[in-house]
């Protein structure tokens, strides 16, 4: 029992209990307290109480926050003796024995009352935040968790792993810590003892030996390492994780149904972008029926074929870039052994579409293979996208072409300072310089897929963008790189008034970087880090607006004073 100063209000529990029963008026007796002073005041407080009431057993649990096993607090500090009539007799020689009616009269009030009490009272049971209850609370919180969570590598394969893996030729384990994001797999600390390259070659054969197929190995940089490898590049450590851990599932019937909705919402969006398009074509019977508020009659609808059919190349011409796109992804990525998911359109009226969602089904083996994938795709977009600029600015300019041509506003080429120079060399400044411009379908298609390239270009999150500069420079440039990038979204810098919606789908979608590679460590050439900065400077370029001051300085459409 502990003193007053270590005993937690908190958590004193009268536990009162009554030998009721047949012969109860002869077993009633007064119960006699030792050692009085070691206990807190309320349980004092207790004995006073209930001593006229006969209980026969008042324990108190008053909690000790230096003990963690009551049990050992009730043993060495008994307060229930079970002595003689005699003895209870001269300790409460005051109180004086009632008749056996009112005794028991007395007492089924009081547990009446009691159980009254208990049937009203709608407080809820509380826990207290010290003692056995609370500790037993916190045990089984924690053992829901690991339920729940993902299945942890096993003890004795650690130690296997670290007898048959590591060593004095190899790798020299210090220290280990927890691994992934719920901490399920370990993560090896320690001294490299050769090539970086060698010594994770001779890991994955060795813990294929001794483990089979069961867990996956990654070499990754060492967490809060204060100095560099003496061998040159960042120190390294090694984490392991179990294959259904770390491996991304498969894509279910599900993620099937939701993708072939996703295509069917940016088909239509496509059609909608190519409808708009050719809104000057409509029939003039069709403009005077929604028009005219006398017009009763509806046009007939064949009219609209012809409207229709020229509204189509343009859709076609959006969704052959986005899955030349995709296509780009996927040649890259078969000879590497690295799988895809079926791609996520998103569907967009402005640019038809931004793009796809494609996920990596398998670990990626190197920084290398993560880039050349990443980039794989945007580049084959990108190529499409600006062989239609280019051939639909060509084709706006031929007079055998006219019959082609759409009318657009002309301030639509300073949404794009590098778009927006090339039109300008290409058409001339007189053609730009006016209020509206005639240009092909194709410089549609062309504009907008080069727009959406950029946009998955952006070096944030997951996508293409940000995949590229996390395999050519590390996590940390990601994080940098990305923090610039939301801010000039956010301010409006980049993209102009689709830096909004894109912001908010990238966070919804595509915030999350990339997981690490097998091999997280091993630096990318020279020219993969030049063609992701060449990439990333287009980027900017393209999504890169023209303020009104530059665009009259410029010959890039005509600017409105008021």
């Amino acid at each position: 029992m502990g003193t007053l100063t270590s005993c937690s209000f908190s958590t004193v529990n009268l536990k009162l209990c009554s030998d009721l029963g047949k012969d109860f008026r002869d077993r009633t007796q007064l119960k006699k307290w030792k050692k009085q002073s070691s206990l807190c005041f309320l349980c004092k407080g207790g004995i006073s109480k209930r001593a006229v009431f006969n209980f026969s057993k008042i324990r108190c649990f008053s909690a000790n926050n230096n003990n963690n096993n009551n049990n050992n607090h009730d043993s060495e500090k008994d307060v229930v003796d079970n002595g003689s009539d005699s003895e209870n007799g001269d300790k409460f020689s005051n109180v004086k024995a009632a008749s056996s009616e009112e005794k028991e009269e007395r007492i089924s009030n009081e547990f009446g009352s009691d159980k009254a009490q208990a049937s009203v009272s709608s407080r809820p049971p509380t826990i207290s935040p010290v003692g056995p209850a609370y500790n037993n609370f916190q045990v089984d919180s924690f053992k829901l968790m690991e339920l729940l969570g993902p299945e942890k590598v096993d003890p004795a394969d650690v130690k296997l792993i670290k007898d048959k893996l590591f060593g004095y030729s190899t790798f020299w384990v210090t220290k280990e810590e927890s691994f992934g994001d719920l901490g399920e797999g370990i993560l090896f600390l320690g001294n490299l003892r050769g090539n970086r390259e060698d010594v994770f070659a001779k890991l994955l054969s060795r813990l294929a030996e001794a483990t089979g197929d069961k867990y996956n190995l990654f070499m990754v940089e060492e967490p809060n390492s204060e100095a560099p490898d003496p061998r040159g590049g960042p120190r390294v450590s090694f984490g392991l994780l179990r294959k259904e851990v770390s491996e991304p599932g498969p894509t279910t019937l599900w993620q099937y149904v939701i993708a072939l909705l996703l295509f069917l919402l940016t088909t239509g969006s496509s059609v909608e972008l190519g409808i708009a398009s050719q809104i000057n074509r409509l029939p003039p019977e069709v403009v005077k029926y929604f028009t005219d508020p006398n017009a009763v009659e509806p046009p007939d609808m064949e009219l609209l074929l012809p409207f229709v059919d020229s509204a189509l190349p343009l859709a076609y011409g959006v969704l052959g870039i986005l899955l030349f796109h995709e296509v780009g992804h996927i040649l890259v990525a078969v000879p590497k052994k690295v799988k895809l998911s079926i791609p996520f359109c998103i569907p967009n009226i402005t640019l038809g579409s931004f793009g796809a969602i494609t996920q990596f089904k398998s670990i990626i083996p190197d920084r290398s293979t993560k880039v050349d994938i990443s980039l794989a795709g945007p580049f084959a977009g990108a190529a499409l996208s600006f062989s239609m600029f280019a051939v639909g600015l060509l084709l706006s300019s031929n007079p055998a072409a006219a019959g082609d041509l759409v009318q657009v506003p002309s301030m639509l080429f300073q949404g794009s300072l590098l778009l927006g120079l090339i039109s300008r060399a290409i058409l001339g400044y007189a053609a730009l310089h006016a209020s509206t411009v005639s240009i092909h379908p194709l410089v549609i298609a062309g504009w907008c897929g080069l727009t959406t390239t950029a946009f998955n270009l952006l070096p944030v999150g997951c996508l293409d963008g940000g995949r590229a500069i996390q395999g050519a420079f590390g996590k940390g440039a990601l994080i940098g790189f990305g923090l610039t990038t939301y801010t000039l979204l956010g301010l409006g810098v980049l993209g102009g008034p689709l830096s909004l919606p894109w912001g908010i789908y990238v966070l919804i979608c595509q915030r999350a970087p990339e997981k690490p590679c097998l091999n997280d460590v091993t630096e990318v050439g020279t020219w993969r880090k030049a063609a992701v900065v060449t990439a990333i400077f287009l980027v900017a370029l393209t999504l890169l607006p023209v303020w009104d001051e530059l665009a009259e300085e410029l010959g890039i459409g005509l600017v409105s004073t008021f």
